[in-house]
């Protein structure tokens, strides 16, 4: 495996603007935060290459693409998109909980509470599994005042809660939904980069948490501590690098036969609308594969400015392609009975969308059925809708297999959780 060495990295005050403003500026921000995200710097004013705005074209449509701002509170549920929304023949769609705003990662209790967190309100919440008598279920919040709480994982009790560049567990969670709960750090060697800070967490069949670090910026050439996928013991100890070209994934899953893990990675911005793809990517061999960035994308394409001398096919290929700048994030394997035989291990995506192309892309779920070489995988839609007209009508962040099977997608623009279930 490889050790995690943690170099002091001495930034100016304008890298650190910069960083800030690229953590304003990705999917899914307040309105607020949009405004001053993106707005345009002067032609006389260096953008450093930390921000999103690096590389952007000073001129023409480009100039034009800003990240979309979701409404400021959660959307009542009969304003909620469900008319709109598509699923396979024999499917059925509906709202499992509202009210959640900005609701993002999914983690379900065996009791069947839903534990769920956000990245731009601070909060973590928990939606309670018994609905009343007009179908809608309690929510309550049961942490507040977090930066970016956007990771969580339960594991035998205990609620595991990622911030930016912190790990807190929260013990006997089932008895503390009123907020009294005292967390436990478990973790704080993580950098306070706002650039790809927030986290997606699970954990693995080997008993071990697992965090990524994302790229401190659009391109860059990261430092040791970024672009890579983590693990460690459960009480943040013998942490080790598993994996490294990770530019952010905010999303990953165990298959359940190889015990293999799969993880989204979303593709650089700003070499043009179609390309680079986001990623599906397969570890196979922990500790020892580099998954290509900065030097090369979606396993064909080199970088114009860091892949002089270097070959895609020095790099682990992607499983498969998702899309250019899809922003593909939650993904889980299917393990339920309910669904078709057909879905059986496969592999949901959330596909929050795109906002840095001319005609949006993704906003949806699709299924990704791995292949029997086990590292390639094909793809097609599942859950459509939430893009309508070249605007978003709502955006999928992550998937879960709930308890009876069916299939659970957290919403962050109308902060609302869907179910889909099959012949029910």
């Amino acid at each position: 495996m490889t050790p995690i060495r943690q170099p002091i990295l001495i930034r100016s005050l304008t890298a650190a603007l910069a960083g800030l403003s690229f953590g304003l500026m990705d999917h899914g921000r307040a309105a607020a935060q949009e405004t001053a995200a993106t707005a345009a710097p002067p032609p006389s004013v260096q953008v450093d290459r930390g921000s999103a705005l690096y590389g952007r074209p000073e001129g023409g449509a480009a100039a034009k693409l800003a990240p979309v701002a979701g409404p400021p509170l959660a959307a009542a549920a009969a304003k909620l998109p469900l008319d709109k929304l598509k699923v396979p023949e024999g499917f059925k769609i509906e709202v499992y909980a509202s009210g959640l705003a900005n609701a993002r990662e999914m983690t379900q209790a065996p009791d069947g509470t839903l534990y769920v967190g956000t990245r731009t309100v601070g909060k973590v919440y928990a939606v309670l599994p018994k609905a009343d008598g007009d179908g809608k279920r309690e929510v309550k919040t049961i942490a507040s005042g977090l930066h970016r709480p956007n990771g969580v994982a339960y594991h035998d009790g205990a609620l595991y809660v990622a911030e930016l560049s912190k790990i807190w567990r929260y013990d006997d969670i089932a008895n503390h939904l009123d907020g009294a709960a005292k967390p436990t750090l478990v973790y704080d060697e993580l950098p306070k980069d706002e650039a790809h800070g927030w986290k997606f967490i699970a954990i693995g069949p080997d008993n071990k948490l697992y965090v990524p670090v994302g790229a401190p910026g659009n391109i860059v050439m990261p430092p040791d501590t970024h672009a890579q996928i983590r693990r460690m013991d459960l009480d943040g100890k013998n942490a080790e690098v598993i994996a490294r070209g990770v530019r952010n994934t905010v999303g990953f899953d165990w298959n359940p036969k190889t015990k293999q893990l799969w993880f989204t990675d979303n593709g650089r911005d700003w070499v043009s609308e179609d390309i680079p793809n986001d990623e599906l990517n397969v570890l196979t061999e922990p500790g020892k594969q580099h998954f290509g960035y900065p030097y090369c994308h979606q396993g064909t394409f080199t970088d114009p400015e860091y892949g002089w001398g270097h070959s895609c096919s020095e790099f682990t290929a992607p499983a498969a392609l998702l899309g250019p700048h899809t922003a593909s994030l939650g993904l889980r394997f299917y393990t339920g009975t309910q669904f078709p035989e057909a879905y059986r291990d496969a592999i949901f995506v959330a596909r929050h969308g795109s906002w840095n192309r001319t005609a949006k892309l993704g906003g949806d779920v699709v299924v990704a059925k791995p292949g029997p070489d086990g590292k390639t995988a094909a793809t097609e839609p599942f859950l459509t809708g939430f893009l309508q007209d070249n605007k978003y009508v709502g955006r999928p962040v992550d998937v879960l297999v709930a308890k009876d099977g069916s299939l659970l997608v957290s919403d962050d623009y109308n902060g609302a959780i869907y179910r889909v279930s099959y012949g029910r």
